[in-house]
């Protein structure tokens, strides 16, 4: 079993594995040279093309795992929606009405992406046996988030508005999102994803109640349909802390952290499962030294138990790739076993409280 698995199956492993949110995109040089031949779309949606980008960025560094090369809005065409991107997704029909979410499509399995699960075949075939795989989804409230607003937003007012005027409405469109993440997911493991990570993007713009109410009960749908396919379920919600209450009640084994909550404090929400994050991506931007100092505090703090090193968000397009090459090489030197001995009041988490594929 790879380094990423043993981890995010709850074990202690003697380095942290390490891979980076968008580690494939618009930092390296070469992926640049594809986009001036391809749209974001076209190189999403040609299988040789996305694991080519996926690739990418394992080629120069040592990485642990590779994170499928897409986009959480691939389903929601197949539903029916019409995207672009400029340069974030654009809908030219968002659902607002009734007779919107009416019109919304459930497509099956099959119907869903063919080329997403093309792309995981070969990737499957490319990468070595230590390095992980990772398909992805977004989780049915960020994906409703976009389908209403119908654009990025600085506050989502429409769809924050939508959810307090119309929330049968909501309901009905959520059942659909969530019908369809559930068929495109199982189809990803099918294909050969070996972990599935849950992008929950905008949770963090909510308060509790309306967490509870609209996106709690369907991330928890999604990650119970993935159950009996024994792979690990890796959550994120951005700026999400104050809900870690609700969140922790997600049957999920790997919680990633963005970089505004303490790994101790997220210890202390969610338990013995594994902790995923969560160095802030501008520290990228800054210098080596400085990449040095925060990448072995959240090394330090990740002891305690399970810990998979990441970003606590997407990978900036300014970062420099010799920054991202200092990276790698501090977190791969960076020997927890040995460490945990200078720490003889820590003990390694283990995890007591997880069975494989569900938490207890």
């Amino acid at each position: 079993m790879s380094l990423f698995l043993k981890a995010a199956w709850g074990e202690f492993t003697e380095r942290a594995p390490l891979w980076m949110m968008r580690q494939a995109g618009r930092y390296l040089p070469e992926y640049m040279a594809l986009k001036e031949r391809y749209t974001f779309w076209e190189m999403c949606r040609t299988p040789e093309v996305a694991a080519e980008v996926t690739l990418q960025p394992l080629r120069r560094f040592e990485l642990d795992a590779a994170i499928l090369f897409s986009d959480i809005m691939t389903p929601l065409a197949p539903m029916g929606f019409q995207i672009d991107f400029n340069p974030g997704p654009v809908f030219a029909n968002p659902a607002r009405t009734a007779a919107d979410v009416e019109q919304v499509r459930v497509p099956a399995a099959e119907e869903i992406a063919t080329f997403v699960m093309e792309t995981l075949r070969i990737l499957r075939g490319e990468l070595k046996e230590e390095t992980a795989l990772i398909g992805f989804g977004g989780a049915p409230l960020t994906l409703a988030t976009y389908a209403v607003e119908g654009k990025g937003s600085k506050d989502y007012a429409l769809f924050r508005q939508f959810l307090r005027r119309e929330p049968s409405l909501a309901h009905a469109l959520l059942e659909k999102l969530t019908e369809v993440t559930i068929r495109y997911l199982r189809a990803q493991v099918e294909a050969g994803a070996q972990a599935i990570q849950l992008f929950d993007s905008w949770a963090g713009l909510h308060d509790e109640v309306i967490y509870r109410r609209f996106g709690l009960p369907y991330a928890l749908r999604v990650f119970d349909a993935l159950t009996d396919l024994d792979v690990p379920r890796i959550y994120i919600a951005v700026g999400a802390s104050h809900l870690s209450g609700a969140i922790n009640e997600l049957p999920c084994e790997v919680m990633s952290l963005d970089w505004r909550m303490p790994i101790p404090a997220a210890r202390e929400a969610f338990g013995t499962r594994c902790l995923q994050g969560n160095l802030d991506p501008a520290v990228l931007l800054g210098t080596t030294s400085e990449i040095e100092v925060e990448a072995l505090r959240i090394l330090r703090e990740g002891l305690d138990g399970a810990h998979i090193f990441n970003l606590g968000h997407g990978m900036m397009k300014e970062a420099p790739v010799e920054h991202v090459a200092h990276l790698v090489n501090v977190v791969r030197g960076f020997d927890r076993a040995r460490a945990l001995e200078m720490r003889p009041s820590v003990r390694g988490g283990g995890a007591s409280g997880l069975q494989r594929g569900r938490w207890i």
